[in-house]
């Protein structure tokens, strides 16, 4: 089993973590030291209580972020949350208030520069927040050992993480321990970048694109494959955007490979929860009152008043495509008869 494995892990420590923690750690001090536009979120519109969010976050920690994607899943309201390569904790302090003081967010890093920004302005955020006590923690650690760095098994809701997988060195284990620490039921929801094909030996060893999140990049189908072996729901696209790299040094290294930055989300689905079924989305979530966007491919209408089983609100849906929120967020459901088998 790829969860018991991926509980017993061993020092692994290697010259990637090294350059990785050299370059986010020391050669990079602000978003704007970039060499390309792969770490940077798309121009997109923000929901506005996410942008209030993002407003009440400290300009430093602002400053030091990197990411290439919007990682803020529904319903996170008391949820436990684990940010991988949390960095500066733009993300954790952001999430902190969606979670709200109730819930609780940890963020996981290897970069003691990077740690040291978050831990920094944790009482400021508190403070701001109106928040009595702490609802965030940062832990020094790898992504691909969670539970060598204290993480308990089964103990969190949702894992995040953003533009950050790319820079492993074995994706395969930081899939297998996110599923280790996952609750039954709970979704892995993270932005990433990948490739239109296996990248060569010549990108993977460079260590200015490895760095820009561009030659650790996985080939998309390679993480279909590998969400199913560490036994992941089938990966579910949220939103893709094509990367341009604006820097021709890099782009003449790269040559004819193409570079989305993709969000995904995958489910630890409890064994035998895989029937099909309808679902009646009743409208409650913030932010989503009138229609919720599942993935790229569903979508439900709000259903406020009765709605039969041909209604076009009413949405023929695996449950394992669906089971991450509707574990949260039961009441935000409505459950009909089971779909025939047939």
């Amino acid at each position: 089993m790829a969860e018991e494995a991926s509980c017993c892990a061993k020092s692994f420590v290697d010259n990637i973590h090294v350059d990785v923690k050299e370059y986010y750690g020391k050669v990079l001090k602000k978003s704007s030291d970039l060499k390309s536009n792969a770490c940077v979120t798309p121009v997109q519109r923000f929901p506005d209580f996410i942008l209030q969010a993002l407003k009440k976050v400290h300009p430093e920690v602002t400053d030091r972020y990197y990411g290439c994607g919007l990682v803020v899943p529904e319903c996170l309201e008391v949820c436990r949350i684990l940010d991988l390569g949390s960095g500066s904790g733009r993300d954790c302090y952001m999430l902190s208030q969606l979670v709200g003081e109730r819930g609780h967010v940890t963020g996981i890093d290897m970069t003691e520069d990077q740690l040291e920004v978050a831990r920094t302005y944790i009482d400021y955020h508190m403070q701001e927040f109106g928040y009595k006590k702490p609802n965030v923690s940062f832990v020094q650690g790898y992504i691909e050992a969670l539970t060598e760095a204290g993480l308990e098994r089964s103990s969190y809701d949702i894992i995040i993480s953003n533009c950050v997988v790319n820079l492993s060195p074995d994706k395969k284990r930081v899939l297998a321990e996110a599923y280790c620490v996952l609750k039954d039921g709970g979704e892995l929801y993270f932005s990433d970048i990948y490739s239109s094909g296996r990248l060569t030996e010549e990108i993977k060893n460079h260590k200015v694109l490895w760095g820009e999140c561009l030659g650790g990049a996985l080939w998309w189908k390679d993480l279909l494959r590998l969400a199913e072996e560490v036994g992941f729901s089938t990966p579910r696209l949220v939103k893709a955007n094509v990367i341009t790299v604006d820097n021709k040094e890099l782009q003449d290294i790269l040559g004819d490979f193409k570079f989305v930055s993709a969000t995904y989300r995958l489910f630890k689905v409890p064994k035998g929860s895989t029937k099909p079924c309808q679902v009646i989305y009743n409208g409650n979530i913030k932010g989503v009152e009138d229609s919720f966007q599942f993935d790229c491919q569903y979508t439900f209408k709000v259903c406020r008043s009765s709605c039969s089983v041909s209604s076009p609100h009413v949405q023929k849906a695996n449950y394992v495509r669906c089971v991450g929120v509707i574990y949260r967020s039961m009441k935000w459901w409505r459950w009909t008869e089971r779909w025939p088998a047939s």
